[in-house]
């Protein structure tokens, strides 16, 4: 089931488990607004969502945010089939077969300072560049001061298994936001990561909302700056 998270952002989870672990999985949902229904990383949806996200306005924009959130999008596609269908670059090279309307891209619509745009009103979106093998969009709602991150960056806590738990603490991403161990490996240079971050860094968000793990309502931003600085091994300054 769809559950509020703030005014015109919603969020709904299910089950999902990666190497062994359960580590959940969850798709988020923004009405802009002229009523349009932005979901990204859709998940396995049944008659109840169905109605709720009618309810709530018109589903335009599925986004399928990295080379690996796109198991539910086909499905999602053939529910909403006048919905467009977002997708990475890579994710098209990868899955040719795959129903992508449109191309996440530097070449998206108004493009501002080369790397940040809107793909639709009161959204925008940034690709987190020197993290290739993922290829990850992110998003920011300003209505509501939210980031939503895919799989860059983790955050589990009590509520998952013990197994999980000790996983992340391993990790480095038990009851903290840090990067997770997917950005950790593909990251190819940390350099294009710092300045993506900088500019993620003007954002003014306070909740970040993760694929994977528990939402951080609240002091998100400073929480994915130090977790980022830890990373890099060095400081991430504000762009003014």
């Amino acid at each position: 089931m769809l559950r509020e998270i703030d005014r015109d952002i919603w969020v709904a989870e299910q089950p999902f488990n990666y190497l062994g672990l359960n580590v959940g999985t969850r798709m988020t949902v923004i009405r802009c607004a002229n009523r349009e229904l932005a979901v990204i990383s859709p998940i396995q949806v049944d008659d109840a969502i169905v109605h709720q996200l009618n309810s709530l306005g018109t589903v335009c924009h599925i986004i399928a945010p990295n080379r690996f959130h796109y198991l539910f999008a086909t499905h999602f596609k053939t529910v909403y089939p006048k919905a467009t269908f977002w997708a990475t670059s890579s994710l098209k090279a990868k899955n040719p077969e795959l129903p992508i309307d449109r191309v996440l891209s530097n070449e998206t619509n108004n493009i501002l300072n080369g790397i940040e745009c809107f793909l639709f009103e009161g959204v925008k979106a940034l690709t987190l560049s020197g993290v290739n093998s993922l290829d990850e969009w992110v998003f920011f709602h300003p209505e509501s001061r939210t980031l939503v991150v895919t799989d860059i960056a983790f955050h589990f806590d009590q509520s998952f298994p013990l197994i999980s738990q000790f996983a992340a603490r391993m990790l480095g991403s038990y009851k903290t936001l840090s990067p997770s161990f997917l950005e950790k490996i593909a990251t190819q240079e940390k350099e294009k990561v710092k300045e993506s971050v900088q500019k993620i860094s003007t954002w003014d968000f306070d909740r970040v909302i993760m694929a994977h793990g528990t939402i951080v309502q609240t002091k998100g931003k400073p929480q994915f700056i130090e977790g980022y600085e830890r990373f890099l091994g060095s400081s991430v300054k504000e762009k003014t």
